[in-house]
């Protein structure tokens, strides 16, 4: 039976990011499930002050991520897997912070999912994500230059905020050399269209990480991005050599693909390549 690749968004995005990866699966004859978490997609929830850009009353406007965490993506991407395992084996596909409930989910339903793929994505093994930033690995990150973009104090709206329609120029070039520094201009304005502004404060603590004896048996891949600086390579490596040593016995397959954080989703046939090579 032929394999469903399941793909899971990172943070503020959606299902509709993996479009241009999905239609070259399809030609390559594969069938593909993009995810929308608990809160994202159709379901984000967009304040009308992001709209008319009221940067007082952004600050203030509920958010539909308050109280959404973790465990949520992982009810969510249960109820899917199961669904799509009644037609063959799935291929869970997770990009950036996406790889958190990836782990997670495979932590405790690993009986739903055939292969993980990891897609410069988080794979929490020692560390948690905030550990991880404070590593050696992470001193390339530039995400401390897109700080500005934060539109609210996530410990008062119980959500992180950005506002991905800032106007000011120094930061929207820090954002765009955070995620498509290959890209053309209107190829990052388009892409940061489809971001929307919040995202749960939840990304997983240290019962989040590996667990040998479930998500350690399940075959893996990884993609590793040589030129993101959201999740530089350094790190990407990192936690390549953390889960190799957590299962010697079941290691990483290990691809490689020379493009920005996103740029394999602007520019996906690489990486739709390697995905139909492991159905």
């Amino acid at each position: 039976m032929t394999p469903t690749f399941v793909l899971i968004h990172g943070s503020n995005a959606n299902s509709f990011s993996w479009a241009p990866l999905q239609r070259e699966l399809a030609l390559l004859g594969h069938r593909s499930l993009a995810v929308d978490l608990p809160g994202h997609g159709f379901e984000a929830g967009v304040p009308s002050a992001y709209q008319t850009q009221d940067a007082a009353e952004l600050a203030e406007a509920t958010s539909n991520l308050v109280g959404v965490g973790l465990q949520a993506n992982v009810d969510h991407m249960v109820s899917i897997l199961k669904r799509a395992k009644e037609h063959g084996p799935v291929i869970a596909v997770a990009h950036s912070r996406g790889g958190v409930t990836l782990t997670a989910v495979a932590n405790r339903h690993p009986e739903l999912i055939d292969r993980l793929v990891y897609v410069s994505a988080w794979c929490c093994v020692d560390h948690t994500p905030g550990e991880y930033m404070q590593l050696p690995e992470a001193a390339a990150c530039v995400l401390d230059q897109v700080a500005g973009v934060a539109a609210a104090n996530p410990g008062r709206l119980g959500a992180v905020r950005m506002n991905w329609r800032t106007a000011d120029p120094v930061l929207l070039a820090a954002l765009k050399e955070a995620l498509l520094a290959d890209g053309g201009d209107d190829e990052f304005r388009v892409f940061l269209s489809t971001l929307t502004p919040d995202e749960s404060l939840d990304a997983g603590g240290p019962g989040d990480r590996a667990d040998a004896a479930t998500w350690g048996r399940l075959p893996r891949s990884y993609i590793r991005i040589t030129k993101d600086t959201s999740i530089p390579v350094e790190l990407q490596d990192r936690f390549i050599k953390e889960a190799d040593a957590l299962t010697p016995g079941n290691t990483f397959d290990v691809h490689t693909i020379e493009t920005s954080h996103v740029g394999f989703l602007v520019r996906p046939e690489k990486a739709a390549a390697i995905l139909a090579g492991m159905a």
